[in-house]
């Protein structure tokens, strides 16, 4: 037993833990969880904990369906507001996923990401991740299509002291706090109701699962405020969309790799090749950054959401923004991905803006020149006429892209691959057989 594992034993006596949450996504990024009491999980980490992989999204087949969830015990962390007397019984770790030979499984997303952070360090590099994450706090979440009612009328930066909830911000970032996830700043969004926490920096194994333990939290946190909490990208047509714009940097040992002092724009030769690597490679990994259908309705009519591959300083309708807040200071150098929303599995989304960007380093990619109109205000023919390549309008056309990309395959491995697509395909197909009532209402009459 290694000291990681001792260390949560002892946690579980001292702080007098009664329950141990076990927790993994599939591979849609749907959190999976199984309690077990503080006597097995000694047992737990020798062996794991068994289950029916077949019953999990993507996870196995039936003839073999054997799967083990076995627990990281440097995610360890006790839960917040578990108990009306507040005191907390209840921990938390995340899980790899193994086979019954103890061979990692190829369905884990999290297994996805650790072997793109692995090639990654195999060039020397770490690779750490800011996420900006928008989300919008309801008075309802109707299940039969209608809108739901925001908790306020605020608009960006506004204090909205009318809200319903005007204690949630301050409850939520407590909470995350507490699970030892550290909240750079917090503030309402553009739209009615939006809300946006930003999370500080992490490696992008740590980060995806701070976002996984993000979306329960804020869920959680809202429901106890007496309202609701939604990730979806785009609940509101006249509203803007809800976005998880990620800051990225590589770091060779301590040196920022993205820092060079002599460069115009202070960007290494390292920076700029991963950036052409995300922009050559931005169409075929749209599916994965921004995998539901709805996803889309963001992009293509999003407030400041790209709808071309280009990047540029400070430019908030690029896809790859370069802030410029701290020019000179080395180790903020750092580039902002703009296209992933609240609802992407982090997991994944990560491991293939990673395999992107590497790939551009490793073939010495070409960055072309910033962008500096308003992308999102130039029509389809006058983005063409200038160079710029269109991101998919829609999730069909993402996974038609995606379905020829060598790059996608490579890093999320031929089984997550193969049943991510035929699980998008399948949600297309539900979308598109709809009849909608903007045709009933426009064609109705023929």
């Amino acid at each position: 037993m290694n000291s990681q594992q001792e260390f949560v034993l002892r946690a579980l006596e001292e702080r007098d833990i009664r329950y141990i949450r076990l927790w993994f996504t599939d591979i849609l990024g749907y959190l999976k969880s199984v309690a077990v009491v503080p006597a097995e999980i000694e047992a737990a980490f020798e062996g794991g904990i068994g289950f029916d992989g077949s019953a999990i999204e993507g996870f196995s087949r039936v003839s073999e369906s054997d799967t083990i969830a076995r627990p990281d015990p440097s995610t360890f962390q006790v839960m917040p507001f578990e108990h009306d007397d507040d005191e907390p019984h209840t921990a938390r770790m995340f899980c790899d996923i193994m086979m019954p030979d103890g061979e990692p499984s190829w369905a884990d997303p999290r297994q996805v990401l650790r072997r793109q952070t692995a090639a990654a360090a195999k060039e020397g590099f770490t690779c750490f991740v800011h996420p900006e994450i928008e989300f919008y706090l309801t008075k309802n979440l109707p299940n039969d299509g209608t809108s739901p009612i925001p908790t306020d009328s605020g608009s960006y930066f506004d204090q909205a002291v009318h809200e319903d909830a005007p204690h949630f911000r301050r409850d939520a970032i407590a909470a995350l706090e507490a699970m030892g996830i550290s909240v750079e700043f917090s503030h309402h969004e553009i739209g009615p109701g939006q809300q946006e926490i930003d999370l500080r920096y992490a490696d992008a194994l740590t980060m995806a699962d701070n976002v996984m333990t993000f979306r329960y939290l804020i869920k959680d946190v809202a429901r106890r405020n007496g309202v609701y909490a939604t990730f979806m990208p785009k609940p509101y047509q006249e509203h803007a969309g809800s976005a998880m714009h990620s800051h990225m940097s590589l770091f060779e040992g301590d040196t920022n790799a993205f820092h060079d002092p002599d460069d115009e724009y202070n960007l290494s030769t390292t920076a700029k090749q991963f950036i052409a690597g995300i922009l050559q490679h931005a169409p075929e990994i749209s599916a994965v950054t921004n995998q539901w259908v709805n996803s889309y309705k963001r992009l293509m009519f999003g407030n400041e959401a790209p709808t071309a591959a280009t990047w540029g300083l400070s430019n908030r309708s690029a896809l790859v923004r370069v802030p410029t807040y701290s020019p000179g200071k080395v180790n903020s150098r750092r580039i902002e991905i703009r296209s992933l929303d609240s609802a992407a599995n982090p997991y994944l989304a990560y491991s293939v803006l990673l395999a992107a960007g590497l790939k551009g380093i490793k073939e010495g990619y070409e960055l072309p020149d910033p962008a500096e109109d308003d992308i999102s205000s130039l029509t389809r023919r006058e983005r063409l006429a200038m160079g710029y390549v269109d991101l998919p309008s829609s999730l069909d056309h993402a996974l038609r892209l995606m379905e020829k990309s060598e790059l996608v395959a490579d890093a999320l491995g031929e089984h997550v691959f193969e049943v991510f697509l035929r699980n998008k395909w399948r949600e297309w197909q539900s979308y598109q057989e709809q009849v909608t009532p903007w045709e009933l209402r426009t064609d109705l009459g023929y």
